[in-house]
């Protein structure tokens, strides 16, 4: 219920308004975004690159309904692209179409991922709600034609999953697989963890039974056994996936599995447009919402 509310809250202009607001917000944030500027983004990104962790980094912004706003986005990737050259450090894209004109001009949104698949050494599409799905797949497929390592991620929670992963799971096929952040009708998503849990390890089977790469987005460490009992299974090696987690979320744990010699990528959120993003990462986890008050009762 906690979860349904929060997800509620995130697309709520008034509940914006007032937790941006909040003088204790930002101690918060920090803990879940890397900052608002491209220098900022850079410096978090070295530090992660300096642990032996691989990232993948999101300039913080959907629903855009305004040209000029999404094509600001594509240059905030382009411009931090090229940042991170002169530092140094790689980072793949992760980018949410709706931020570069998903909603109102497609063709738009094409052709702003395009420039950010030239100026990026990978990119992974994020996906959105259920209404978006058919869009954002179309746009891979076309971006596929040009960048054919380009990625997606794919929520476990959608009923249709499994078909969407039984026809992107092929040779080089790269897809991120996570549970699932939206607040979604049970006429199109599992509403209950247990059945998202189950529908995650399904979708994971097929992802490591297959022939791409699998991202297995998760902080939960079941899961995390079971994906190693999938790979020893299927005969994958450290190489042949790789674990994502979120950017100042068990951070240990990031550290332990690279330690042990697997690839770990870390979402790195950054902007000023956190709002949406911030309150997903409550929803997830009632030790989130839990860091959240104390904060704001400055314990």
């Amino acid at each position: 219920m906690l979860g349904q509310l929060l997800l509620a809250a995130s697309r709520s202009t008034l509940v914006r308004r007032s937790v941006s607001g909040m003088p204790l917000t930002r101690k918060v944030v920090d803990r879940f975004v890397a900052g608002e500027t491209t220098q900022e983004a850079v410096t978090a990104i070295q530090r992660l690159a300096d642990a032996k962790l691989a990232v993948t980094v999101d300039h913080l912004g959907e629903e855009t309904r305004d040209s000029a706003a999404a094509t600001a986005t594509a240059k905030a990737y382009i411009t931090l692209m090229g940042a991170l050259r002169e530092a140094g450090v790689s980072a793949e894209a992760s980018v949410k179409l709706s931020a570069v004109g998903q909603a109102f001009d497609e063709k738009m949104a094409l052709e702003h991922a395009r420039e950010i698949c030239a100026a990026s050494p990978m990119v992974t599409l994020d996906m959105e709600d259920h209404t978006t799905v058919d869009s954002t797949l179309g746009i891979l497929a076309e971006l596929r034609k040009d960048f054919p390592q380009t990625g997606v991620a794919i929520q476990a929670y959608l009923h249709r999953t499994e078909g969407d992963l039984r026809d992107l799971a092929g040779e080089g096929s790269r897809v991120r697989l996570v549970k699932g952040a939206y607040r979604e009708p049970a006429s199109v998503a599992h509403q209950n963890k247990n059945d998202v849990d189950k529908a995650y390890v399904r979708a994971l089977r097929i992802l490591m039974a297959g022939k791409g790469y699998p991202m297995v987005a998760t902080h939960d460490d079941r899961i995390i056994s079971i994906t190693e009992l999938l790979a020893d299974r299927f005969g994958r090696s450290f190489g042949d996936y790789e674990y994502q987690m979120l950017y100042g979320i068990r951070t240990d744990r990031q550290e332990a599995l690279a330690a042990a010699g697997h690839t770990v990528r870390v979402y790195v959120p950054y902007g000023d447009d956190w709002y949406g993003y911030f309150m997903r990462r409550l929803a997830e986890r009632p030790a989130n919402v839990a860091f959240f008050l104390r904060a704001l009762g400055g314990k």
